[in-house]
């Protein structure tokens, strides 16, 4: 198994914060789990689509140690303590959108494979920063899976399955509708293509590329707003989407042919109205695009990769319409990013919406040579710390020891 380094600061931190918490005297086992980057394939996953998508080097960590009782104790940094009673493991309506919920999601579905959860004390620091697109729920939920298959499953789930309970916890506890694409990648790690045709059993496959030399630098853009209140937003695009596939008697966009939706758009349109027709052709799209992109990759032309890149995000934007959220008109913070990245990049990168949209981050790929300049210029617009330059991760969730 390959192993990533952790900077010894936040060892002692996180080790500091779980005595503190739950005293001192008790020795910890640690856990990382990654954040992701959607690197291509907005809002394909939920459509049985494909994607391309990575681990990135920011993590959640968290010290653990058992504490004999029945219960989950788990204390993020600067947020109130989480308790589970793993007496208790049904969905609870009062906790859902709460990272309670998440919890209580992930040991289910562990109890409901046959493993017997035990109770732990947790303590976690991340440098995931919440609301970023980099998917901060999904490592939550593979941090947690891990640590469970770990201490309690012998390992034996893999990181396919860890994805799966955590997309579980996310539907089903949490209420949110999303699809597997973020626990997959941050649970495999690397750099991963991912066909979700059979979504219990999705086609997996690392991508080799160096992103170290290939002359272009990752940066994630904050652009100053917040998921908050945005459930429906989310909701509204599978929504839509499933009344397109009723027109067919389908339930997901991969089951119907391109050309015979082509042929039925005025029934779509009628039946699901106008967006729902122009986020379907998103999803067409966009599937081609990432298998485009892989083979871009696979080949050496990052030119191409890039120019593709530039075509998925005039498409979230003109398409899937997932950069402004309905009726705002003051505050346009994700628009306003993606501006800038156009003025100052131009042809000369790649950017687009980055994860679920309307709010969160843009992705960007800047030139190297260009990169001081860029974050100055962006960081002006957005104010200080809005740019965060990424590297790929090699590994996803995993027990440091």
């Amino acid at each position: 198994m390959e192993k990533i380094k952790v900077n010894q600061g936040r060892i002692n931190k996180v080790r500091e914060g779980f005595e503190d918490t739950f005293g001192a005297g008790r020795e910890t086992v640690l856990f990382s789990a990654p954040g992701r980057t959607e690197i291509s394939g907005n809002h394909t996953d939920h459509q049985h689509g494909n994607v391309l998508a990575g681990a990135v080097n920011l993590d959640m960590l968290a010290a653990v140690a058992e504490n004999g009782q029945k219960v989950i104790r788990l204390q993020s940094e600067g947020f109130r303590q989480c308790v589970v009673d793993l007496n208790d493991l049904e969905p609870q309506k009062r906790e859902y959108g709460t990272t309670t919920a998440l919890i209580r999601g992930v040991a289910a579905q562990f109890a409901a494979r046959g493993c017997e959860v035990k109770g732990f004390d947790a303590y976690v620091i991340s440098d995931v920063l919440r609301g970023s697109g980099l998917s901060s729920s999904a490592a939550f939920e593979v941090l947690v899976g891990t640590i469970i298959n770990e201490m309690y499953f012998g390992g034996k789930a893999t990181a396919i399955e860890i994805a799966q309970i955590g997309q579980i916890a996310e539907n089903v506890f949490f209420g949110k509708p999303c699809g597997l694409m973020d626990q997959m990648a941050s649970s495999v790690g690397n750099l991963v293509t991912i066909d979700f045709a059979d979504n219990d059993h999705p086609i997996v496959e690392k991508i080799d590329f160096d992103f170290e030399t290939c002359g272009y630098t990752l940066c994630i853009i904050d652009s100053g707003a917040d998921h908050a209140d945005l459930t429906d937003e989310y909701a509204a695009i599978t929504e839509e989407l499933k009344g397109a596939c009723a027109v067919f008697g389908k339930k997901w966009m991969r089951e119907i042919p391109e050309e015979e939706f082509l042929c039925r758009i005025s029934e779509v349109r009628k039946a699901a109205g106008d967006r729902a027709v122009l986020r379907a052709l998103h999803v067409y799209d966009e599937n081609r695009r990432v298998e485009k992109q892989c083979e871009a990759l696979r080949r050496g032309e990052f030119d191409t990769f890039l120019s593709l890149m530039r075509q998925s995000g005039r498409s979230s934007w003109m398409y899937l319409q997932n950069v402004i959220p309905s009726g705002r008109k003051e505050h346009q913070e994700m628009a306003i990013a993606l501006a800038m990245c156009d003025r100052l990049l131009g042809d000369a990168g790649a950017y687009r919406v980055h994860g679920g949209g309307f709010a969160g981050t843009v992705q960007a790929f800047v030139p190297d040579a260009q990169v001081e300049q860029f974050v100055c210029e962006m960081e002006n617009v957005l104010g200080e710390g809005s740019c965060h330059l990424l590297k790929i991760r090699p590994v996803g969730g995993i027990k440091i020891g």
